[in-house]
């Protein structure tokens, strides 16, 4: 990897470093986020996401909620999703059986040029077209 590589949080990680659901888990996303400020990218399926649960079970209201996407867009780089991602999310969900939402993280992080996708939902260790790796930060 290389010393400039970027890094694409899943939704579950930003739900951690967001709510009080887990402080353990909590603590290392926390620090997951802050260590790679400045290499984070992220998707518009997972800002959509993030909020949708913020809302739901953080009862985040919408000024929250407006201000943590100004922030996204702010601070990192955000893959919106167009026909290419889409069409990849189907190629990877074929040739690594990921589902229909994970296969629109994993084409989203390539297409971020991302070379680490943490995620406690997918497969942790599967490097995925020799470019990115998904990692469970929970597991370390």
């Amino acid at each position: 990897m290389t010393g400039n590589f970027k890094v694409f949080p899943d939704s579950n990680v930003w739900l951690y470093a967001l709510t009080n659901q887990d402080e353990d888990r909590k603590q290392k996303a926390e620090d997951l986020v802050e260590e790679n400020e400045e290499r984070i990218c992220i998707s518009t399926r997972v800002i959509n996401e993030v909020c949708l649960n913020l809302k739901r079970e953080a009862a985040f209201g919408e000024a929250e909620i407006s201000r943590l996407i100004s922030s996204f867009y702010l601070n990192h780089d955000v893959v919106e999703l167009n026909r290419e991602i889409l069409l990849k999310a189907s190629d990877l969900r074929m040739k690594h059986s990921l589902s229909f939402w994970d296969g629109l993280i994993v084409a989203s992080a390539l297409a971020g040029n991302a070379e680490i996708l943490y995620s406690e939902d997918m497969q942790n260790g599967l490097l995925v077209e020799n470019k990115l790796k998904i990692i469970n930060p929970f597991e370390i």
